[in-house]
């Protein structure tokens, strides 16, 4: 058999495996709304932990940052280093406390839906707001993921992109449209274990093939020095580097807001889940980084012994190196690593879009309009469903014409989200005297300056990544119109008071 026909069988078993855990949860979940969306509040913490990775790794861990070292040195692992900090403060103090004021808070299954019952807005407008922005946003996301599947197979098995994006779009569609959230977080565990074997074979054995740590070290020194340096070729003051480095690490600020993550933390069975959840969660992110950034530093050393066999693409360096030290069927499996990375990010982000548009806004919609029809729940996961199919099949048609404006919202959501969602999380969990109006105006101020700044080219927005105005500005303009329209409830006060007991871990 040819390589390619090896590489496609191992592709082909992992799309059956998809498909067969997407089953298994469709039989596993009953036609209610809370089981669709949440699962039933029942994730083990080792699930909610290896499924919050993978879903929010996406193929940047296995192609972005690999490329991003490969052709800059060190000094691009920042970013790594930031996301590393950022899940684990945000496991420690986030997620227990959402677990335990979403559960309290009409038991919530949404972030929308939270926000307005934990704030008693009676406008519905906060819930409208956020549901819109999820909406908005993760459409655009689910069909930059399309675009990198479809390049994928373009680049790896020389398949047509029309072809590989939609038979990557049809399987994912399948199994969370019929397995719902339990679907998707079951194939993010699958998924995410499988990117983290992957992520310790190639460097290990790359390592190996190269002539050891020693080696691989000597020879990137010999090419560039500052390649191995975290501050490149200056000191950590000198030039703009100190923005650079904090930009980077600001990106875990991004956790907070992140919908498709956070929403892990409200499905755990109870807030003391967290505790082991965050070891497991955070241990799975540093080793996979480190396995990522590995990997580039090893195919710099690698690459400079045999030129004629360099990666034209800096980013497909750990799919180059994959493809020449393993057996192709073997290398179809590690490929298949890149695909799960991809899958487990759309899937997540399908369910978190459809259960906005129907339970943030189909629903409250119908409340407004005077609707006197209330559905059955089997009829909502219908709905549910449908929401996923028109999601996929928009973010498809985006998709047609792979367009860099769809790739670069990638980057411009993960501070959208991070700028709007993240700071009123932050204050409705650890703040008393947040009113509606302050997380209302503090969240589209957020948006607003995040994608304003990041539309602006100047020495000093292109300098600093727009998620710190946009979290900034949205933690001043929540806190001072609050401080102006919050008005005392004894009844919140007294859930507020209930939920932080419920959410101490011991």
């Amino acid at each position: 058999m040819t390589e390619t026909t090896f590489r496609t069988i191992a592709i082909v078993l992992y799309f059956a495996g998809m498909l067969a855990i997407g089953l298994f949860a469709y039989r596993k979940t009953k036609n209610s709304l809370d089981e669709y969306m949440l699962a039933g509040r029942g994730l083990r913490p080792s699930v909610a932990a290896l499924s919050a990775g993978a879903s929010d790794m996406s193929g940047w861990l296995l192609m972005g940052l690999p490329g991003a070292i490969y052709l800059s040195g060190l000094v691009e692992a920042w970013i790594a280093v930031g996301l590393t900090i950022g899940a684990w403060v945000n496991w420690k103090f986030v997620a227990p406390r959402l677990r335990a004021f979403t559960e309290k808070a009409g038991d919530s299954i949404t972030i929308p839906s939270f926000f307005e019952q934990r704030l008693k807005d009676n406008t519905r407008l906060l819930r409208i707001v956020c549901g819109v922005i999820i909406l908005v946003f993760f459409t655009f996301y689910v069909s930059s993921g399309m675009v990198a599947a479809g390049k994928f197979f373009e680049s790896s098995f020389g398949l047509n992109y029309m072809a590989g994006m939609l038979i990557v779009a049809a399987i994912t569609m399948i199994y969370t449209l019929f397995g719902g959230f339990l679907g998707a977080t079951l194939t993010d565990v699958a998924q995410g274990l499988l990117m983290f074997a992957a992520l310790i074979a190639v460097p290990v054995v790359a390592v190996f093939n190269a002539g050891g740590p020693a080696t691989v070290i000597s020879n990137v020194k010999e090419i560039d020095p500052s390649l191995l340096s975290l501050f490149g070729s200056g000191p950590f003051w000198a030039g703009g580097t100190y923005l650079a480095v904090i930009s980077a690490l600001a990106w875990g600020l991004g956790y907070f807001g992140q919908p498709h993550i956070i929403v892990r933390f409200m499905a755990l069975r109870t807030p003391a889940d967290a505790k082991v959840a965050r070891r497991i969660g955070v241990s799975w992110m540093g080793i996979s980084a480190l396995g990522a950034i590995a990997t580039a530093i090893v195919g710099i050393s690698y690459f400079s012994d045999h030129a004629d066999m360099k990666p034209t693409d800096p980013e497909t360096v750990f799919l180059d190196l994959t493809q020449i030290l393993f057996h192709p069927f073997i290398a179809g499996l590690v490929l298949a690593a890149v695909l799960a990375a991809i899958m487990s990010t759309i899937s997540s982000q399908l369910v978190v879009t459809s259960s906005a548009l129907i339970e943030d806004l189909y629903k409250i919609v119908s409340l407004r309009t005077g609707s006197k029809h209330t559905l059955q729940d089997k009829t909502y996961v219908l709905l549910g469903r449908l929401g996923i199919l028109v999601v996929a099949i928009i973010a498809v048609l985006l998709a047609i014409s792979p367009s860099n404006s769809i790739l670069d919202l990638v980057a411009f959501a993960w501070a959208g989200f991070g700028a709007s969602f993240g700071p009123i999380v932050l204050l409705t969990l650890f703040w008393k005297r947040l009113s509606n109006w302050g997380a209302l105006f503090g969240l589209i101020s957020g948006a607003a300056v995040a994608f304003i700044w990041g539309q602006v080219s100047t020495p000093l927005t292109d300098s600093i990544y727009e998620i710190i105005p946009g979290f900034a500005v949205n933690l001043i303009v929540a806190v001072v119109v609050s401080k102006f329209t919050y008005q005392h409830n004894a009844d919140m006060d007294a859930d507020f008071d209930e939920s932080v007991e419920l959410s101490r871990v011991k």
